[in-house]
């Protein structure tokens, strides 16, 4: 079954791009080494607070990459700018997909 995690944060608006920078390098980082995420979404709610939204194909993946992220270099530098985090996961229980 599918699981979102979802991760909110803030940064200081004076680096938002080193915000998109690290995310993308963390992420190539996480694919190159574990299988997933298979999607994601980067929400900024306003100048400070972001929600990042990463789909995992099983809570198996989820648990890998989350046993190996810490040691990426790529999480140290993408959490080094994020303040206040926190995180939670959990199971899709119905989605919509509307294609135009």
């Amino acid at each position: 079954m599918a699981l979102i995690r979802t991760t909110r944060f803030t940064a200081d608006p004076a680096d938002a791009d080193t915000v998109l920078e690290r995310r993308r390098n963390l992420l190539d980082a996480i694919r190159a080494r574990f299988s997933g995420p298979t999607e994601t979404r980067l929400i900024r709610v306003d100048e400070r607070t972001w929600v990042d939204m990463w789909r995992w194909d099983s809570l198996e993946t989820l648990q890998t990459a989350l046993d190996g992220a810490p040691s990426l270099p790529e999480a140290a530098a993408a959490f080094a700018v994020a303040r206040d985090v926190s995180a939670e996961q959990g199971d899709v229980a119905d989605e919509d997909v509307w294609v135009r």
